[in-house]
């Protein structure tokens, strides 16, 4: 089972992953990251001044414009890359 991080306004997508059988983490603050092997995030709060911090080991995706459905299959094929 892995472990996912999931931002709190995405609440149809972490429905889905926990159903999917996924450990699943509400992502209110960055700390929230730690420990998870994929993040997903609503892709509204974007970069403005483009510097990235690294808070997480593993993959990040934007749920912006995608259905749970098309989230979750992301998810999936992300942590099959992992392995």
């Amino acid at each position: 089972m892995a472990r996912i991080g999931v931002e709190e306004s995405l609440t149809a997508v972490q429905q889905q992953l926990q159903e999917n059988g996924h450990e699943v983490i509400t992502l209110r603050q960055e700390q929230d990251a730690n420990g998870c092997d994929c993040c997903v995030v609503s892709g509204q709060d974007q970069n403005v001044m483009g510097m990235q911090d690294t808070a997480i080991q593993g993959s990040v995706i934007s749920a912006q414009g995608l259905n749970a459905n098309d989230v979750c299959q992301q998810v999936e094929q992300r942590l099959q890359q992992q392995q």
